[in-house]
């Protein structure tokens, strides 16, 4: 099977007192995989993607990450379903997938251009998800990798450029300055609405679609829709630690109110950009716990002030 090592000396500057990333990209012994069993019945396809492709990055295809939460069988029953529905969309994760190669290392030069001292100190690895994800960081065996899904980028991605999305994701790896704050909803608001910020301010032709800020149905539409109800509802949970309110405002699975589900990706985009009228990203990017909280607080506050 094919495996790539990038090594992107050859196209970026040196990092600053670090290795170059070092990205593996496993994603195509996938599509050799299917090409080989999409014939064979359904426990030697399962067999055989345990045998050809788990072993590329074993611990994410692996139960023991996520520490109980999940049982062998329902793996099992994802990776099937991975497999019947990779059809679907083989030639869009084709073109992914053979693009990524050159579309990080390019997104990374462009990130350094306004980050110039952005390092690397996550590892990569390029996979077929399983329908997980287009991007993330995630904690395997005791170490965080930056992992990218090409399943997950044509599923959300769709035909257009991916350079937005590459830059939330870097900027995540970048914006070390939030790593000692609690996990309250106010942190992960502004990790997240000040990567959308900046994968704007870095591609500002790009549209909410790009942002993916209409991710579930049209979410940034519905949420500025009923801005003041959503605002008023962020200002009394910012502080808050439950999952309740944290799955209402970042995934897709929503909470018990009537409002959008994932909102806070937008709601904290509005936060970024307010904050951005007086400073400029590189400042916010340093900005530490104790001036965000009462960054975000305050900002939130104005724009619920303003909204009604």
């Amino acid at each position: 099977m094919r495996r790539t090592l990038l090594a992107l000396a050859a196209t970026l500057s040196p990092l600053v007192h670090a290795a170059e990333p070092v990205v593996h990209n496993v994603s195509m012994d996938f599509v050799q995989f299917w090409d080989v069993v999409r014939d064979k019945p359904k426990a030697e396809q399962l067999a055989q993607f345990k045998a050809r492709v788990a072993p590329g990055f074993p611990g994410f295809y692996e139960i023991a990450r996520f520490n109980g939460s999940v049982t062998q069988e329902k793996q099992d029953a994802k990776i099937q379903r991975a497999i019947d529905d990779f059809p679907a969309i083989r030639e869009g994760y084709l073109v992914k997938a053979r693009n990524f190669e050159t579309e990080l290392p390019k997104n990374i030069a462009s990130f350094k251009a306004t980050f110039p001292d952005f390092v690397s100190n996550h590892e990569i690895y390029v996979v077929h998800s399983l329908g997980e994800m287009d991007g993330g960081i995630r904690r395997i065996g005791g170490k965080d990798y930056l992992i990218f899904g090409i399943d997950g980028m044509v599923k959300y991605h769709g035909a257009g450029s991916d350079s937005p999305f590459f830059h939330h994701e870097l900027f995540h790896t970048y914006h070390s300055a939030m790593n000692e704050c609690d996990e309250a909803n106010w942190v992960s608001l502004w990790r997240e609405g000040l990567a959308v910020y900046v994968s704007k301010v870095l591609n500002p032709g790009a549209d909410n679609d790009q942002l993916l800020l209409e991710i579930p149905d049209h979410m940034a539409d519905r949420t500025a829709a009923v801005l003041p109800a959503a605002l008023a509802q962020l200002e009394q949970v910012l502080d808050n630690k439950d999952s309740e309110s944290y799955s209402g405002l970042f995934l897709r699975a929503g909470d018990k109110t009537s409002l959008p589900a994932r909102r806070g990706y937008y709601l904290g985009y509005l936060v970024a950009q307010e904050a951005g009228k007086t400073r400029s990203v590189q400042e916010l990017a340093k900005l530490g716990c104790a001036p965000v909280r009462e960054l975000v607080h305050n900002t939130v506050h104005t724009l619920r002030t303003k909204a009604q």
